[in-house]
């Protein structure tokens, strides 16, 4: 028993370490051709706990397959924000 608990923990250590290891970089900033900031890794980071936080990370694989899956926030936003901008145009 002790022999299985030991192989277990050494599998789940190594391929921990190389998924770690093997995740895509996050850059500081992403700039346009003209050097202006577009966003920084906090808005990558914010946006990447903005998906997890509604379920889209629970779609599909790690690497995004849930969204092809999950709902298009995108066009739910938008469609939102239209319904708002048309409760101010009508008060």
């Amino acid at each position: 028993m002790l022999v299985s608990l030991l192989v277990s923990f050494s599998v789940l250590l190594f391929f921990g370490s190389q998924i770690y290891q093997k995740a895509p970089p996050i850059p500081e900033t992403i700039q346009t051709s003209a050097g202006n900031v577009v966003y920084t890794r906090a808005d990558i980071e914010r946006g990447q706990n903005t998906w997890q936080s509604i379920g889209g990370m629970q779609q599909g694989s790690i690497w995004g397959h849930g969204s092809y899956l999950a709902p298009d926030w995108s066009a739910d936003w938008l469609h939102r924000e239209a319904l708002e901008l048309l409760s101010l145009i009508a008060s």
